[in-house]
């Protein structure tokens, strides 16, 4: 494995390490990676020391002006070292490491390297090499993870039982590498979430969904919601997608199964695009329908409203799923309101103005919603399929030339609040917001262009409509 070792930064961990006289090892990712063919950044040391003075020695023998950021309570350290690659290394003592039972915080205690290794979560992240001098190089697996990354396989070092109610980020942990790397849960491991599925409440809220983002972000997240369901923590962690599950039937009608289309939405989408939040209002398009969900005798299933319903329940899932309140929810809230508009439009026939009210709407969003409406269709009859395709073509060439011609994506008003008020010498008022609405329906509408001209010819207008006259 000395071919691991072949950067620079690895012979000065390792004489810095001598010169301490404390044992020092590569760890975890790095030595997974390697092995995998995979790109990695993440350097792990660990020794049989002080991994924070570890960590100061080295910074300092490489006569950088890093900062080393000490993390106290785990016993930790941290740098940044830029060489060949931009290097993220973490130092830390051999421990080892425990949940009280109710408790989101680990009790850590000094160990051996075998105890640092026993407390890892999986066998394919608990290898490590030496950076001994007497065996620089040496892989030491004591659990066989060489041979589960050749099974394909997602297993713990310990009774899983222990390894997850040590630690029950693990089991979410567990359910992403297996999405990630395309790997299969062991047997034993995967029962074991089921049993030890409660545990997780004690874990925040913040590391949850921070392994949720990962799911997301895998090539197929579609693999990480199913394991979540089959191992009940999808109940427990994100309630609101859970109870999309299931298909019911009345007098012979039924409705498809939201969980399983929501799934597929998804990873068409992850097909397309990197984008998280893209894959978030994919995963959230469809949140509303349990709440709307009614039968009608005639129409049979319906789910209306469940497009805005939906845009409101995304600021609340954020907030406890403890994502960005920003611009980012602001994002998915509104594809999640607009994402039925594309196929009211291919269904209703386009006319210009819902085309420009839809540009209007969606902004420089506009792009991602198409995506994301492209990536709703599942269904399994190829006529409805090249049916919606070549509609939402349609619309696509309705939305190039509307967009040419009007310029109204991220539409500002060609006359403003300021030039309103001086036209009529009046100052902010009431009038003032119905004529700038009048103007704006007027241009969305195509009755007037989107410039300036025509905005003042219009807002005269509007303003003699209501008793006001133009000043001299």
């Amino acid at each position: 494995m000395k071919e691991a070792l072949t950067y620079p930064i690895f012979q000065v961990i390792a004489e810095t390490a001598s010169e301490m006289k404390i044992p020092a090892y590569v760890v975890g990712g790095y030595v997974r990676d390697f092995i995998m063919h995979r790109p990695s950044e993440d350097i792990d040391i660990v020794t049989v020391g002080d991994g924070v003075e570890l960590a100061n020695n080295v910074a300092f023998r490489l006569n950088e002006k890093v900062k080393v950021h000490v993390y106290k309570n785990f016993g930790t350290a941290m740098f940044v070292h830029k060489g060949i690659r931009n290097w993220r290394i973490e130092f830390v003592g051999a421990r080892k490491e425990s949940y009280r039972k109710n408790s989101r915080k680990p009790e850590v205690e000094v160990g051996t390297m075998e105890d640092d290794q026993e407390r890892r979560d999986f066998t394919i992240n608990a290898m490590a090499i030496s950076l001994q001098p007497d065996n620089y190089g040496v892989l030491i697996d004591p659990f066989g993870g060489v041979k589960d990354i050749d099974d394909r396989i997602i297993r713990t070092p310990l009774d899983p039982d222990i390894t997850y109610s040590d630690d029950p980020l693990r089991m979410m942990r567990a359910i992403r590498f297996a999405t990630q790397l395309e790997f299969e849960i062991h047997k034993q491991s995967l029962d074991a979430i089921s049993r030890n599925l409660e545990r997780i409440l004690i874990i925040s809220y913040e590391r949850i969904t921070e392994e949720l983002n990962k799911i997301i972000l895998s090539k197929r997240p579609s693999v990480g919601f199913k394991l979540l369901n089959e191992t009940g923590l999808l109940d427990i962690i994100f309630p609101e997608l859970s109870s999309l599950k299931g298909a019911e039937f009345v007098n012979g009608k039924g409705h498809k199964d939201n969980f399983f289309h929501t799934l597929q939405v998804l990873d068409n989408v992850a097909l397309e695009s990197d984008n998280l939040w893209l894959r978030w209002a994919a995963l959230l398009h469809d949140i509303a329908k349990p709440v709307t969900k009614k039968y009608d005798p005639k129409s049979g299933w319906t789910f209306y409203g469940h497009d805005y319903i939906g845009s409101k329940m995304v600021p609340k899932i954020f907030k406890k799923l403890k994502l960005p309140l920003n611009e980012k929810m602001k994002y998915v809230e509104k594809l999640v309101l607009l994402h039925l508009r594309p196929q009211v439009l291919s269904d209703e026939g386009i006319t210009d103005s819902a085309v420009r009210r839809l540009l209007f709407d969606a902004g420089d969003d506009i792009d991602d919603l198409m995506l994301l409406c492209e990536a709703d269709i599942t269904s399994k009859n190829p006529r409805k399929v090249k049916k919606y395709i070549n509609n939402f073509k349609i619309v696509r060439q309705k939305l190039q030339e509307i967009e040419g011609k009007d310029k109204l994506r991220n539409w500002q008003p060609p006359i403003s609040g300021e030039d309103i008020m001086n036209a009529f010498n009046i100052g902010p008022s009431r009038e003032v917001g119905i004529i700038k609405i009048a103007i704006r329906e007027a241009i969305l509408d195509g009755r007037i262009g989107n410039n300036y001209n025509d905005a003042y010819e219009q807002m005269i207008r509007e303003g003699k409509k209501i008793g006001l006259k133009k000043a001299n």
